[in-house]
């Protein structure tokens, strides 16, 4: 599903792009990524505490900059961000005209950006992880009927179902630009056999997917007829 980067890669109008990031590269790939980043995300690195966190956000931030680059035909440095109210990174003013619009989502030592033309679009990844209190967010986060399909299950298959209702909401949210107050008037309909579907939105694509072992993600996008294409991002 992963594939390598072709040589003619294309954004047509209805693609979109999910690339898959490792965030744990070696030294001298992670110090090629440093020197693509601006003052202010050097900073913002350099204020983690844990050396894995500072390395990781590093190597987010630099593939993000190398793979707009590619789509804007210029260098990873000169790739610029402006920061809507919430904090979600979009182009600079001087870039938007390009129509390409993103978003970038990590956790643990994977990351993923999903790239598209002109659409908002949002994506969420979470590694599965046991959690004690998983009843307790869902009743406190999601709707009496998504609660009731969580309480309903136990062991793997809870935590699976719990952390594939986050991510879709989740991405609908980052999509949107609004907060995680609105997580519980998002409505997703699933269960362990179907595909995830937006239930109380209209006009809005959503796809799962399983980025690898203990992971799950979701990318919602404006509009319907989307095409999606999964690469495998190789650091430089």
């Amino acid at each position: 599903m992963w594939l390598p980067v072709p040589a003619d890669l294309t954004l047509l109008p209805n693609d979109v792009h999910v690339w898959r990031i490792d965030l744990d590269v070696p030294e001298p790939q992670l110090q090629n990524l440093l020197e693509t980043l601006s003052s202010d995300e050097i900073t913002r690195a350099n204020r983690f505490y844990f050396p894995e966190h500072r390395r990781r956000f590093i190597a987010g931030r630099g593939s993000l900059r190398s793979i707009l680059g590619g789509y804007l035909g210029i260098e990873p440095q000169q790739v610029k961000f402006d920061y809507q109210p919430r904090g979600k990174p979009v182009l600079a003013p001087h870039l938007s005209n390009s129509g390409i619009a993103f978003n970038l989502s990590h956790s643990q030592g994977l990351a993923l950006c999903a790239v598209n033309y002109q659409r908002p679009i949002g994506v969420d990844l979470e590694c599965i992880h046991a959690m004690s209190d998983i009843e307790t967010l869902a009743q406190r986060f999601f709707l009496p009927r998504e609660y009731d399909v969580v309480r309903s299950l136990c062991g793997h298959q809870q935590q699976e179902i719990f952390f594939r209702y986050w991510t879709c909401k989740e991405a609908y949210l980052k999509a949107t630009g609004e907060g995680l107050a609105q997580l519980e008037q998002i409505e997703v309909v699933l269960n362990i056999t179907e595909p995830a579907k937006l239930q109380t939105v209209d006009d809005w694509s959503l796809f799962e997917l399983t980025p690898t072992e203990n992971y799950l993600a979701a990318i919602v996008v404006a509009g319907s007829d989307c095409s999606l294409q999964c690469w495998q991002y190789s650091a430089f």
